[in-house]
């Protein structure tokens, strides 16, 4: 089977952009990708582009602005794990040999407020269980009695990636915060305070996938995809954000997490115990903790104790998040799962300066959309 490399990568800072389209973000960001890769018009035999809100022929509207369409254009749609859907489709067409060079982007104007998601019943976002604050703090409630997660252990996740984004110039929040502070902030639904919430936000966000054998002297050093995954929710979980208050309650179902990570691991041939950085899932702080478990980071209940370790903050045996995760970049859903690829491509490669996790040579990257989508991608130097 032949292998996927990433040849280039680029990014629109995320954070909120008056008077930048979706267009324009991501124009940006195609353009960086394109020329770090030392690809031009026709270089490339496909496009995939991640979007939730962007619209009919988002993609195309990008490309068209650069004089680039012609071949097959697909806007696809995941959620929060769109980004991650697009790049398991195109690294696919390149393993089954249909194409040799494929671009990937996502971009994204998420609308202020509550994310609201034409996937749920109206009755679901009416008694607040869609994907919003109040499930979030159902679900916090539920890892603090399996896990032992505390009020402080939510804080103390915050503290981390928002000391992880201040030395990220395209995060949305590039200023450290206390414990204190978070605590202070309002609370929104217990046990979530404000400042424990991402902020829906905008940005985009491109990668260019090669063959492998097709690699001949780029700017930069492609980087392997070694796996790239995306798995949909079992039914019987009360607390899946897919289905909210129906079901079994049956922990033994596994998570769509669970699942993807376990497909990219084996796909990749490697294990948890391999991985020298991980961008993962922090819509809110409960989320990056229960992320660790269903990834596999740390046996089931361990989650609050792995962050206590200190292992998960750079400087650790496996900094979780240095790009400052979602809590300091904030989340356009299109371009999220992407944002975290160019992020882990630019650790692997030794970019990051303050924020570099040394001797990095294998990231995973981890997107949860809506509950019902996870995408798990592998990276390897």
């Amino acid at each position: 089977m032949t292998g996927v490399v990433i040849a280039g990568v680029g990014i629109h800072p995320f954070g909120r952009f008056e008077g930048v389209s979706t267009t324009d973000m991501g124009v940006q960001a195609v353009r960086a990708a394109l020329r770090e890769a030392g690809v031009g018009k026709g270089g490339f035999q496909a496009a995939f582009c991640g979007t939730a809100y962007g619209g009919v022929a988002t993609g195309h509207k990008v490309l068209s602005r650069l004089g680039m369409t012609g071949m097959p254009i697909v806007d696809v749609e995941a959620g929060c794990a769109s980004g991650g859907a697009a790049l398991m489709l195109a690294a696919g067409a390149i393993k089954a040999g249909q194409y040799d060079t494929v671009l990937v982007f996502g971009t994204e104007k998420m609308p202020k407020g509550i994310i609201r998601s034409s996937f749920f019943e109206p009755w679901q976002e009416e008694a607040g269980l869609a994907a919003t604050p109040s499930f979030f703090a159902l679900r916090a409630q539920r890892v603090a009695m399996t896990s032992g997660v505390t009020k402080d252990h939510l804080a103390q996740v915050v503290v981390k990636n928002r000391r992880h984004g201040a030395a990220n110039p395209d995060a949305m929040y590039q200023k450290e915060i206390s414990a204190e502070e978070v605590l202070a902030s309002r609370v929104i639904c217990e046990p979530l305070h404000l400042f424990m919430l991402c902020s829906p936000n905008e940005g985009a966000a491109a990668v260019v996938l090669t063959r492998a054998d097709r690699v001949g002297g780029p700017a930069v050093p492609p980087i392997a995809l070694a796996g790239a995954v995306l798995r949909s929710h079992l039914p019987g979980s009360v607390l899946s954000e897919s289905t909210p208050l129906s079901g079994l309650t049956d922990d033994s179902v596994p998570a769509p997490t669970t699942l993807a990570a376990r497909a990219a691991f084996e796909e990749a041939g490697l294990g948890p115990d391999d991985l020298d950085v991980v961008e993962c899932q922090d819509t809110d702080a409960a989320r990056e903790l229960i992320s660790y478990e269903e990834i596999g980071l740390c046996a089931p209940g361990g989650s609050a104790e792995l962050l206590v370790s200190g292992a998960t903050a750079l400087g650790g045996r496996l900094p979780v998040n240095p790009s400052g995760g979602l809590l300091s970049k904030g989340e356009p859903l299109g371009a999220s799962a992407l944002g975290q690829v160019v992020e882990l491509v630019r650790q692997l490669r030794g970019e990051c300066g303050p924020r570099q996790v040394e001797g990095a040579r294998v990231a995973l990257s981890h997107t949860v959309g809506r509950g019902a989508n996870a995408g798990v991608v592998i990276l390897t130097r």
